[in-house]
């Protein structure tokens, strides 16, 4: 492999060399973790190209549109919506076969209109589920302890006794889980072993078996809402699930239900959050990700001393950012041979994606 571009910057004027290479990958900015890079540049029919997003897209657009691969951030606050994979980028890169996000998360890839111009699509699901599962603990403990309260009490004034901060043990509580994927199945083994909790979960696409394996007991949306003296948010961002826990979804609630989120800004109705706060419905909130990242100093939100605040840090831990460089790595590794990607999103593009990928790489795929 050779290494151009935002890390050892080539000239466009001479990529002559470039052409030898046979599989083209472009990223902007940064790779997940060094070791990732130094996988990539092990291997030898990679040409990694990166860019940065905050160059004049004249400079990025000869690159890009050249590439037959893209891996994509995760990070769609940060990221200009113009390098987002969406079908006027799509209609630039005509050589392009694969996508890859940098984690769990690919809302800043439009999955449907990959799909359609045969495209396929992967991300790293399962690198960061320790770092995101850990944080989600983390906050619940927080908020039943009411450490934070204490903490900004302590260093506020003295107006305030010990006993006004009693707070509650979370053994033999219930936890419901939206969403049992990788992070949800984790968070259910440390708060049903860890915290021997009640865990029940709501997932329309597992089986009941799979709910058994994973350590939940399944319930519907609104069941598990109604169950539960914590709720825990662990989907994807998707039509389907864009504002699913609104003033409705925390009327089910019990009162006094702890509430965290640690997937993806734009499931839980803010505004709605901050009504049930206020009202003491829900006694406390975390929350990791947020409509705007980061929200503005006037947000509501923060204003509550019962709810602790992250800004989507909640997989950003260095052993996350290591697997997931790595099995990103792995991943194109395995899409330039032929196979069937591991964590592929958009299986149905397959057969359009094998014709592509015969008749730009001039060979065809192992499956």
């Amino acid at each position: 492999m050779r290494l151009t571009g935002f890390q050892a910057r080539t000239p466009l004027g001479r990529r002559s060399a470039m052409s030898e290479a046979k599989h083209r990958v472009v990223y902007f900015n940064r790779w997940m973790h060094a070791d990732g890079l130094a996988a990539m540049a092990a291997a030898p029919e990679i040409e990694l190209t990166g860019l940065d997003w905050h160059a004049p897209e004249v400079d990025n657009w000869p690159v890009l549109t050249r590439a037959h691969g893209y891996q994509i951030s995760s990070a769609r606050h940060e990221m200009p919506a113009v390098w987002r994979a969406d079908a006027a980028l799509l209609a630039r890169c005509p050589d392009l076969l694969a996508i890859s996000a940098d984690g769990a998360g690919y809302d800043t890839v439009d999955v449907e209109a990959c799909t359609t111009a045969g495209v396929i699509v992967v991300n790293q699901a399962g690198a960061n589920k320790e770092a995101v599962a850990e944080h989600a603990l983390g906050m619940m403990l927080m908020l039943s302890k009411r450490i934070m309260e204490m903490d900004r009490a302590l260093r506020r004034d003295r107006e305030w006794h010990r006993n006004d901060f009693i707070g509650n043990d979370m053994r033999g509580k219930t936890l419901a889980i939206v969403g049992l994927g990788h992070i949800g199945t984790r968070l259910a083994e440390l708060c049903g072993g860890l915290m021997d909790m009640t865990v029940v979960a709501s997932d329309p696409y597992l089986s009941e078996s799979q709910f058994a394996e994973r350590g939940a007991r399944r319930a519907t949306f609104e069941k598990a809402l109604g169950a539960a003296d914590y709720v825990s948010v662990h989907c994807s961002l998707t039509g389907e699930t864009r504002g699913m826990i609104g003033a409705r979804a925390f009327a089910l609630m019990k009162p006094g239900v702890t509430f965290v989120n640690t997937a993806r800004g734009g499931i839980h109705d803010e505004n709605a959050l901050a009504a049930a706060l206020r009202s003491g419905h829900v006694r406390g909130a975390g929350i990791d990700v947020w409509d705007e990242e980061p929200p503005p100093l006037d947000h509501p939100l923060l204003g509550f001393d019962n709810v602790v605040l992250s800004c989507h840090t909640g997989g950003v831990t260095e052993e996350s950012r290591r697997r997931a460089g790595l099995a990103a790595a792995e991943q194109w590794r395995a899409i330039w041979r032929g196979e069937r990607p591991a964590r592929l999103l958009n299986p149905e593009a397959w057969p359009a994606y094998a014709q592509r990928f015969t008749k730009i790489l001039g060979r065809p795929t192992a499956s």
